[in-house]
């Protein structure tokens, strides 16, 4: 039997345990949720948006809240290959934000979207924050569209469907500029005001498809560093890979 700490944190606490509630038990309403941890609806709701901004939870068509992404038991991969992932590239993102002077994210693919497993933030006071835990949809974000390029035509297939529709032939497109230059752009497509460029990590026996992404406010980026800014990106996946491999 375990021992509840001597300094236990209330909120934390609460947090884990509403999660853990929504695992098992499935969608529930704010009300719901503060019954069940005994205390006030204002701080149920508060507790559910940081489990939603965090992805632990999700919020339904119905106002209710049920398990998100990270508790679905989608996309799952061995920790242990996700943490040597992380150690390998920390001093390789750290390196292109001195280089670059902006955020830079690595994440891996999970389904059709794709997970944020490391963030080094920049030094300005406008940036782009860490996006650590989170989850995106791979076709809007600029590491998950690299990730998709380097698909085969089946395994895009069986990610994305084998719908037609006017969203999917844009996507298609976009994907052979990836292939042909090397690196992706998202332009405000996952977030208002955010620019970003991402390259995908060469393919290594053992580690899970991943990607590195340079992310930037776009009032500061401007086409003309896309050339320079792609070099970088990609010259960083490949000495991860490289290193990844030895």
């Amino acid at each position: 039997m375990k021992n509840k700490p001597a300094y236990a944190i209330a909120s934390v606490d609460s947090a884990l345990l509403l999660a853990t509630v929504l695992q098992q038990e499935g969608p529930m309403r704010v009300t719901d949720a503060a019954e069940r941890l005994g205390v006030s609806v204002s701080t149920a709701h508060r507790l559910l948006g940081m489990l939603v901004y965090r992805d632990f939870a999700e919020q339904l068509a119905d106002r209710r809240y049920g398990p998100g992404p990270l508790l679905q038991g989608g996309g799952a991969m061995p920790r242990a290959t996700v943490a040597r992932l992380r150690e390998v590239a920390l001093p390789h993102l750290e390196d292109l934000v001195d280089r670059l002077c902006e955020t830079v994210n690595l994440m891996v693919l999970a389904g059709a979207d794709v997970r944020f497993v490391a963030t080094v933030e920049c030094g300005h006071v406008l940036r782009v924050g860490d996006r650590t835990g989170r989850t995106l949809p791979a076709s809007v974000s600029s590491g998950g569209k690299a990730l998709l390029a380097a698909l085969t035509p089946e395994a895009l297939t069986a990610v994305l469907g084998d719908r037609e529709d006017p969203d999917r032939a844009r996507l298609e497109r976009e994907l052979r500029t990836v292939r042909r230059r090397g690196f992706a752009v998202n332009e405000g497509a996952s977030e208002a005001g955010l620019t970003a460029v991402g390259a995908a990590v060469p393919a290594v026996d053992g580690i899970p498809p991943a990607a590195i992404s340079v992310a930037a406010p776009s009032a500061r980026f401007s086409r003309a560093l896309l050339p320079s800014w792609g070099a970088a990106i990609t010259a960083t996946a490949a000495a991860i890979a490289a290193e990844l491999a030895a």
